[in-house]
């Protein structure tokens, strides 16, 4: 079961907190020695673990870190960890630093670099008092984070569909007929996680708006303009295979939803 936004981060800010917070606690004397627990025995913050590639958030910046893992680098491949080092106020790769380099780079991008943004986070559901009512109010979690698994996208329900007299460019009707015909038929049929990257392609996001609205014009590829929630699908498309070629395309290049 997928799990909500609160309680991811609240994991997030306390693995982060325990990655941080390495200082052994004060030695208490034992009334009489005693042996070590098995290490399956011992609490979460006994059990360190390092960063490893699959945790960095930043894919980016994680394919740079695991150029340090290869062999040997080209020049190229040299510049571009550098650049990356020394943002971060390390210094530049050299034959004897490459896995010491590795290790701290991947520790700051895994757990420094995000502690600033978690704090601000935390701190901006304070201040707009949507923590309090959070954990507070946990029914209410449901309905302001809702899992992806719970969703249901129907967007044809929200389409107003292009009529004779629009404001679309000189198209025909059969064009017109075609075109929504072929959305249609692409609704219909595509899966949940489909209809979820073309409602964020369609208005930027992955929430329904009161109105989607839908334009025949030129071009190649299908367009949209988010601020007006305009999805706009050339009229060139002769067959469906095209069509939901072209679409699938354009939704997966969006850059919405990807921070």
């Amino acid at each position: 079961m997928s799990k909500s936004c609160p309680e991811l981060l609240r994991e997030a800010a306390n693995l982060i907190e325990e990655a941080l917070s390495r200082a052994p606690a004060a030695p208490v004397a034992p009334a009489a020695p005693v042996a070590p627990a098995p290490q399956s025995q011992q609490t979460p913050a006994a059990q360190s673990r390092t960063p490893v590639q699959e945790d960095c958030p930043d894919l980016h910046i994680g394919s740079i870190i695991e150029l340090l893992e290869h062999e040997e680098l080209t020049l190229e491949q040299k510049d571009t960890v550098s650049d990356l080092s020394m943002s971060w106020d390390l210094p530049a790769v050299t034959k004897t630093n490459r896995r010491w380099l590795h290790n701290k780079l991947l520790l700051h991008a895994v757990i420094r670099r995000t502690v600033r943004q978690i704090k601000q986070l935390r701190k901006g559901l304070k201040d707009v008092m949507v923590w309090p009512l959070l954990t507070s109010r946990p029914d209410v979690v449901p309905l302001i984070f809702p899992k992806m698994a719970e969703m249901q996208f129907t967007p044809q329900k929200k389409i107003t569909w292009p009529v004779e007299d629009s404001d679309d460019e000189d198209f025909d009707l059969d064009s017109t007929c075609r075109i929504t015909g072929f959305l249609r038929m692409f609704i219909e049929t595509a899966s949940q996680g489909t209809l979820a990257q073309l409602l964020t392609f369609w208005v930027g996001w992955e929430m329904l708006p009161p109105e989607l609205r839908l334009e025949i014009s030129g071009g190649t590829l299908p367009t949209s303009s988010t601020c007006i929630e305009t999805l706009k699908l050339p009229a060139h498309f002769k067959n469906y295979m095209d069509f939901e070629k072209a679409l699938v395309a354009a939704i997966k290049c969006t850059g919405f939803g990807l921070v």
